[in-house]
């Protein structure tokens, strides 16, 4: 099941739903009862590190070797 967020539109508080595709845009009881309206926004994310930091495998970033460096700037080619 995918995860939503929701935004309260009198004071901006954010929280997170689980819930069916279906219920993304159903309306959201305030989890506080205080009667707020809250309604979904657009999520974002962001990742840092890489495979390996992750203990997975190495992928290719950008250029043509795996290291992530263009043709000619590797000792590999």
């Amino acid at each position: 099941m995918p995860m939503y967020e929701y935004e309260c539109e009198q004071d901006g508080e954010v929280i997170t739903l689980l819930r069916p595709m279906r219920d993304a845009d159903a309306p959201v009881d305030d989890p506080k009862g205080r009667g707020r309206t809250f309604r979904r926004r657009q999520s974002t994310f962001a990742t840092s590190g890489n495979a390996e930091s992750a203990g997975g495998a190495s992928l290719p970033v950008g250029g043509c070797c795996p290291c992530g460096k263009s043709a000619g700037q590797c000792g590999r080619n």
